[in-house]
């Protein structure tokens, strides 16, 4: 077990790209790694030679198909969705397996710069020697293009309206001007950036109709049904739960199972059998919120019970989850717990824990 918190994809399934780079036998793009059907193997899981591929992306193989297919052209690519549909995870895992590099992240906030999509200077070595290439500090999307790799933007349209134009002119003359030093830097074949974009920031800095232009854009749709988020939720805490070695047994099929029907139901604002229509939460109940409520319920029967998550380390996990915005919140909780949960089928003991938490 390493002791890095955590590792890129990477490095984290280093045995599994090798084993697709040795076993390849399609045409593999200038900058790339691997073929596009060989990226396809590594976000979608398969078996290369003697080795398993495991899925990294569970969700519809003929998006994972578009957006690989988008960066083999020259187009750039945007993940957009609801928050944890896996824009980031998906990011991250597409630039792994195409370029072994998944680290040239910018991440967009209301304070990152032109300067940061461009470059900047090392400014006491500026003042020093003056404009050298010894000065220049390169950004992420300067490095990709020198390179010929992929970058990363996350969040951008949490990115300045003069953050998001300064991508215009790269994404459209694929090249980066550094007039201290009378150069221009011109993308190499490969170059290539993977935005993403938070649904529910539309409008923070709405992204304009020029820059979308430069993007082929995919939108990644939550968990088409229960099935399909447990097995996500189930795979992911599996993971997580060997890199933290928690003291804990993993979660039964009964424990994810409620956590999922209670996220999707809080989500959808109706029961799964669309029989009780119910108030939604101010925050996105997402598949990754599930996953941290069931690493956290690890932690505690882990740290303080007996190594088995009891329907008391979920309530607690469940309370901090649920009531984000307290007024609010705590009120569409308790009246899912009366409504809901209190009347379900073998759940007498969470909803007792959980009623007594949020009283």
């Amino acid at each position: 077990m390493s002791d890095i918190l955590r590792l890129p994809a990477e490095e984290l399934y280093k045995t599994e790209l090798e084993a697709l780079i040795a076993n390849e036998k399609n045409p593999v793009p200038t900058g790339w790694r691997m073929s596009p059907k060989s990226v396809l193997t590594y976000i979608m899981g398969g078996k290369s030679g003697n080795t398993v591929i495991t899925p990294k992306y569970m969700g519809d193989r003929r998006i994972a198909e578009i957006c690989i297919a988008t960066l083999v052209t020259d187009r750039a690519l945007l993940l957009i969705g609801e928050p944890g549909t896996a824009k980031s995870w998906l990011s991250e895992h597409l630039t792994a397996a195409i370029n072994g590099n998944s680290s040239r992240v910018i991440q967009g906030t209301a304070g990152t710069t032109e300067e940061q999509i461009r470059y900047s200077w090392n400014y006491a070595m500026l003042l020093a020697k003056g404009p050298s290439h010894e000065a220049l500090v390169k950004s992420p999307v300067y490095n990709a293009m020198e390179t010929g790799t992929i970058a990363r933007i996350e969040e951008i349209s949490r990115c300045a309206s003069e953050v998001q134009d300064a991508l215009i002119s790269i994404l459209s003359e694929k090249r980066i001007s550094v007039p201290e030093l009378n150069e221009e830097v011109a993308a190499k074949k490969g170059f290539s950036i993977i935005a993403t974009a938070n649904t529910r920031d539309k409008g923070v800095n709405e992204m304009s109709s020029a820059l979308k232009r430069r993007f082929n854009i995919v939108v990644l749709p939550a968990p088409a049904n229960i099935e399909t988020e447990i097995e996500i939720v189930t795979t992911r805490v599996a993971q997580l739960a060997d890199s933290f070695g928690l003291n804990a047994k993993l979660p039964d099929r009964t424990a994810v199972e409620r956590v999922v029907t209670i996220f999707r139901e809080l989500r959808s604002g109706q029961t799964l059998d669309g029989q009780v229509k119910l108030k939604t939460t101010s925050g996105v109940l997402s598949s990754a919120e599930a996953i941290s409520l069931l690493i956290n319920s690890m932690a505690l029967a882990g740290s303080f019970g007996n190594g088995v998550i009891t329907d008391y380390d979920l309530a607690g996990a469940l309370q901090g989850a649920v009531v984000k915005d307290d007024n609010k919140d705590k009120a569409v909780w308790t009246e899912y717990l009366e409504n809901v949960m209190r009347k379900r089928s073998g759940c007498s003991k969470l909803y007792a824990e959980c009623k007594e938490r949020n009283s």
